[in-house]
This record gives C-alpha cells, structure tokens and sequence, in this order.
C-alpha cells in the first residue's frame, strides 16, 4: 500500500510522469536549500565578526551572494528530482526569454540593480542616505526587489533597487563616517564680530560629539547681512554615531549657541520695519482722520455737473460752424 502511494502518478505529460515521490523528494531539496543558506550565512557571520577579517557590510554583501549562489543550485536539483532534464529546460527558458523579459521587467531590472549595488558597494547596510525626493534613512537590508531603509522616526521605506542606481543618491557615510554640519544663525547689527565668533565656538564646545582635532576644528563664517541681521555660520565636524541624527544635532548646537549667545549679552535679532510718514506744511499738526472727514466732506459738496447744459453748448457750437 505505501509502495502504491509512494510511486502514484499524479498527472501524465506525454512521456513524462510526475510521482509522489518525485514531488516529495523535490519539496524535500528545496527545504534543505533553504535551511542550509540561513545555516551558511549564521556561520559566516559567526566566523568573520569574531575573527574580524570582514566588516559587518562585507559580511552582508558575502551572505547576499551565497545565498543566491545556494538557492539556484538548490533550484535545479530539485528540478532534476522531478525527472526534467535540466539541459532540455535551458531551451524552454530560452523560449520564455522574450516573456519573461516584457511581463517580468521591472522585477528582473531591480534584481540585477541589486546585484551590482551589493558589487559596487556604493550602498552598503548600516549607511546613512537621502533621496531626491526628500528622504533619508539608515539602509537596513538590500533585497532581490528592494532595499529597506529606517528613517530616524523608525518608519520603514521599500525602495526599489532600480532607483537607487539610475538616480542620485547621496551617501552620507560611503567614504568617512565623520562629516562637517553647517549651522546658521544671525546676530542684530552692532554687535561685536569678534565676540559672537568667541561665543559660539564655546558653545560648540558645550556638545560632545563636536570633534576638534587637526583638520577639523569648528570655524565661524560670515555669510552676509540680512534684513534685520548680520549672518554667520557655525561648521562643526560631529562623530560618526551622530551623522545619522541630523535633526537632533541641529537642535543641539542652536540651543548651545542661543544660550552663549545670553552669556555674552549678544542680541539675537527679530524681524522689524521703519514706517515713514510725510505730511505737507499745511497739514502738521493736524488729526490726520479729522483730515480725511473734511475732504470727504469737502466732495460730499461739490455741486453735480449739468448733463443737458453740456449737451445744448456743443450742439450751439457744431450750429455756428
């Protein structure tokens, strides 16, 4: 009875018949396949953050490639469990090629996308980037379709590979993971330039992720003058745990800056208008509303014009012509 089972027919093809045993042998391959690429890349990880001959994104970028490596092997053999040649099946895929290339585009375009950012490591997990369209995250995962991005509000974002390498992407950490913020502010006219400059670099001092080595110590620009204010900018090199908080780090040198700022007695402008008024010699002194009743008053006067006296003179003179 289980050798009857074990060796049923499903379906018929022509010549080719499809067992029980053959489908069991071919969801058996699979499985495995799919357990010894997580077992793979578990020991890799292992293995190389403890030895540290791989950084945490190479690690990815390996694991990444054996498990498509893993996963394609995995494939065909459990194709040739099921008895199909898999020689004969290149043609059949050769054929689909047109189909697959018009209805499987856009899948198959942010699969090899993804193959050369994991290549090329212009994008690598753990870096920080920012979009055309405005966002920014930490990149946590590079799928076949997909890379997943955090944001710093822990939203997660899908963006498709194909985006990441057909438009700019700025990368915030591909190089160095330090990098200069530029922070302006403005202080009201008159106050001392040499002052303001000594204020603020004590402020940046009050952060503690400012870094202030050779090469990198914070400076003060003047950048020009304002409606109602002369204009500096603070750049300050920050540490690299930092760069991935843009927001957070603008607040905090504002509020260092705003309370040096205090400290020295340094006004901190606010936006302000001069409204000049001018007035005739006939006028000073005069109530300006009393001013506008009278004239008002003054039109309500004026005596309304004679139509049929107007009509009658150019028809008088049109007559001596």
């Amino acid at each position: 009875m289980t050798n009857e089972i074990w060796n049923y027919s499903l379906f018929e093809i022509g010549d080719y018949s499809l067992q029980v045993s053959k489908l069991v042998v071919c969801l058996c391959i699979l499985i495995a396949t799919f357990l010894f690429s997580k077992l793979v890349r578990m020991a890799l990880n292992k293995v190389a953050l403890s030895k540290h001959f791989l950084t945490p994104a190479q690690v990815y970028i390996v694991g990444r490639l054996l498990h498509y490596i893993i996963l394609v092997i995995g494939i065909l053999l459990a194709i040739s469990a099921l008895g199909i040649d898999v020689g004969k099946l290149a043609l059949v895929a050769s054929a689909l090629g047109i189909g697959i290339g018009l209805g499987l585009q856009g899948i198959v375009n942010n699969f090899v996308s993804g193959l050369a950012i994991l290549l090329e490591k212009s994008v690598k997990v753990g870096d920080f980037i920012e979009l055309d369209s405005g966002i920014n995250g930490e990149v946590m995962a590079i799928h076949m379709r997909a890379t997943l991005v955090r944001t710093n509000d822990n939203v997660d974002i899908l963006i498709p590979n194909s985006e990441l390498t057909n438009q700019k992407v700025i990368n915030w950490t591909l190089a160095e993971s330090v990098r200069r913020f530029r922070i302006p502010f403005g202080v009201a006219y008159g106050s001392d330039k040499r002052l303001v400059e000594k204020a603020v670099l004590e402020a940046t001092e009050q952060v503690d992720y400012t870094l202030n080595t050779i090469g990198r110590k914070p400076v003060v620009w003047m950048t020009g003058f304002g409606d109602s204010s002369i204009n500096f900018m603070l750049g300050v090199w920050v540490s690299a745990n930092q760069v991935k908080r843009p927001t957070a780090l603008t607040s905090d040198y504002l509020w260092a800056i705003d309370d040096a700022l205090r400290k020295y007695k340094i006004e901190i402008p606010f936006p302000q208008r001069d409204l000049h008024i001018r007035s005739n010699k006939a006028g000073v002194g005069v109530n300006p509303a009393e001013t506008i009743a009278s004239t008002e008053d003054e039109m309500n006067e004026w005596p309304e014009p004679d139509i049929e006296l107007s009509k009658e003179r150019k028809v008088d003179e049109k007559l001596d012509i």
